[in-house]
């Protein structure tokens, strides 16, 4: 699962990528992937997604078809109206308290030990969570996207949520993410993805990179490709 110690492409570290107003880092893009145990991950779909959306209503469906087809269409990926082998591989649930989830059918067979995490999110007083399942070779299999709409997460218009989420989704992040800053950019009165954020994902799908890297080196060549693009 590893880069397989591949060539950093004309790097050169100490320089800064200017995408829009924001400046980017090396150090900031290998951030992105640098988990909290300090293990470098980033993978993205192998697959075309096929995503389903459960508990809202058919304008909401849109907004969130919209936004996925926007990332997916950034990214140079594909979509698809099933999965052959899952039917749907991308699982979009808006609800009102966790313990619902332990209600879905089949739920508790496509993700493991569901009770204790439904447990543990109810204590934290978490209002969204993210599982992912993987290929073989470590690529995106699936993903659920939960999200509890408590009084924070009903304040935020559907096109911001919707683009929040399907942007986390396409690529598998740091959990640390978006901690303190969100994926989205105010431009004008429109809300978009940061520069940045766009930027990266676009470089992680390009065809010359690899589905799955756990090399820190890996960060610099998603680097390169920023510094080109910009």
């Amino acid at each position: 699962m590893g880069t397989g110690g591949q060539a950093l492409e004309n790097v050169h570290v100490s320089a800064n990528v200017c995408l829009g107003t924001v400046l980017v880092t090396p150090a900031e893009v290998e951030a992105l992937f640098t988990r909290s145990d300090g293990s470098y991950l980033c993978a993205r779909w192998g697959r075309p997604i096929a995503p389903i959306v459960f508990g809202v209503e058919d304008a909401t469906l849109q907004i969130l078809k919209g936004a996925c087809e926007a990332v997916v269409a950034l990214a140079g990926h594909r979509m698809a109206e099933t999965d052959p082998e899952l039917g749907a591989n991308l699982m979009v649930f808006f609800f009102r308290d966790w313990e619902e989830l332990l209600a879905v059918p089949d739920l508790g067979r496509m993700i493991p030990d569901l009770d204790p995490l439904v447990e543990r999110l109810v204590a934290q007083g978490a209002n969204q969570y993210r599982v992912f399942r993987f290929e073989p070779d470590g690529a995106i299999k699936a993903a659920f996207v939960f999200l509890r709409m408590d009084a924070a997460l009903s304040q935020v218009p559907a096109e911001e949520l919707a683009l929040a989420q399907m942007a986390q989704s396409i690529l598998l992040w740091s959990d640390t993410a978006f901690a303190s800053q969100s994926p989205l950019a105010i431009a004008g009165d429109r809300v978009i993805l940061r520069p940045d954020i766009a930027g990266v994902i676009a470089a992680a799908y390009d065809p010359s990179m690899p589905a799955v890297a756990q090399d820190p080196s890996h960060a610099l060549r998603l680097f390169a490709r920023l510094s080109a693009a910009g």
